[in-house]
């Protein structure tokens, strides 16, 4: 197999940055501990991380990280090759094929045997992942990605996406460059967050991202393979429903040919501990949940008026968003959904047909224009993209809609 020729590298991303969003480095963390342990060193592992929750100011316990309940501490030895204000989306492009765009910082360095195994979690939407201050968008991972293949920059790659909506992100992807993709959601679903912990008032970890990690802990990858594990996954998942793109010839691949094996010691621990995923919530949920859990607990009334001041405002800001976002649409569907084709407004099969690039300008239009979802309060605007992504799915012209956006938002929308 190529593994054996050739070496294993690893890309793990969490886009997010803040204290609400702790679950996202978590996750990342814990994923660099199962490829450590499983003996891929570190110069064949880029990491990309914010790196603003082991040490925050909300951290009961400074320099811990955990990933589940009363888990291990995950944060030990992680390697800060990209923090702060370096996670970017063309930081990880350039660090993807390898190009140090004048800064030496580390990349993957593939060649023709080589594999890659990609892990990215935090938000998204139709055609989007989320940085902290920017979005990589569908457009230009997939132009990446065969630019690669062109220059044998792989022999297979792997790509775990934990985002809502994830799977818009690959339904342009091509069966024929040796990539096989998985999604946390389909494209057009939110992705679920798990393990409310009310001592961290955090949650901690995403249902995607902590069933194939506890799958790739608890089995033998020589003997198991990403068939199986796919499979596994859509038992187990309760809320959202994963999908997989791509290379399906990859799926009876062994999951060692790209992340070597789990010690026989980890195994046996982990198949000790019954697998449980509890406080299962909608992604765009969590900030609602963690600020009722302060409020709940906050005995000061100063303090707890400003916080419920706080969730009163979020949820203005949430009511703001979607009539301005009605209003765009009913622009052109004054109908609602009886105007559509088939009558179902819910994001279905189309969006495989639709124009990348323009679905990367009007988002961008909309972002800088309305809603900035890069600011914690606006993230509640990437669950709405889905309306904009269907204009472009029904045949409306991006000059179209970027002009009954900047109308909507000169208007105004009062709270």
């Amino acid at each position: 197999m190529a593994a054996a020729k050739g070496k294993q590298w690893v890309m793990l991303v969490a886009g997010s940055n803040t204290w609400g969003n702790y679950r996202h480095q978590a996750d990342v963390c814990h994923a660099y501990q199962i490829v450590h342990q499983n003996g891929i060193p570190d110069d064949q592992i880029v990491v990309m991380m914010y790196d603003d929750i082991a040490n925050n100011d909300h951290n009961p316990r400074p320099g811990e990280i955990i990933n589940k309940p009363n888990g291990q501490n995950v944060y030990p030895g992680v390697p800060k090759d990209y923090t702060g204000t370096d996670v970017t989306p063309e930081n990880f492009l350039a660090a993807l094929k390898g190009d140090r765009k004048n800064q030496q910082k580390k990349v993957i360095t593939s060649g023709s045997n080589d594999t890659i195994f990609i892990y990215m979690a935090d938000h998204g939407a139709p055609g989007l992942f989320c940085f902290p201050k920017s979005s990589l968008y569908a457009h230009d991972l997939i132009a990446t990605i065969k630019e690669m293949r062109r220059d044998n920059k792989f022999s297979k790659m792997v790509i775990y996406m934990e985002s809502c909506y994830s799977g818009s992100m690959f339904k342009q992807l091509p069966d024929d460059i040796h990539l096989y993709a998985v999604s946390a959601a389909r494209a057009d679903e939110s992705s679920y967050a798990c393990y409310m912990d009310n001592y961290r008032n955090a949650y901690l970890a995403d249902e995607f991202s902590a069933l194939w990690m506890n799958y790739t802990e608890a089995n033998d990858l020589k003997k198991k393979t990403f068939r199986d594990q796919f499979s596994y996954i859509q038992e187990m998942m309760k809320s959202s429903h994963s999908c997989c793109f791509g290379d399906m010839t990859t799926v009876e691949d062994p999951i060692s040919v790209f992340l070597r094996n789990t010690p026989g010691a980890v195994q046996t621990s982990t198949k000790a501990q019954k697998l449980e995923l509890t406080d299962l919530i909608h992604s765009h949920e969590v900030q609602f949940k963690i600020l009722e859990n302060m409020i709940s607990k906050e005995n000061d009334q100063v303090k707890k008026q400003d916080l419920i001041r706080k969730h009163k405002a979020l949820h203005q800001t949430k009511a703001k968003i979607e009539r301005q976002v009605k209003s765009v649409r009913d622009r052109f569907f004054p109908g609602g959904v009886a105007d559509l084709s088939g009558g179902h407004f819910t994001g279905g099969g189309s969006r495989s047909a639709m124009d990348l690039l323009a679905l990367k300008t009007v988002a961008e239009h909309f972002r800088t224009t309305c809603f900035d979802w890069h600011e914690e309060e606006f993230h509640i605007a990437l669950s709405h993209m889905h309306d904009i992504a269907h204009l472009l799915e029904h045949g409306v012209k991006a000059e179209s809609i970027m002009k009954a956006i900047t109308e909507v938002s000169s208007e105004g929308t009062s709270v």
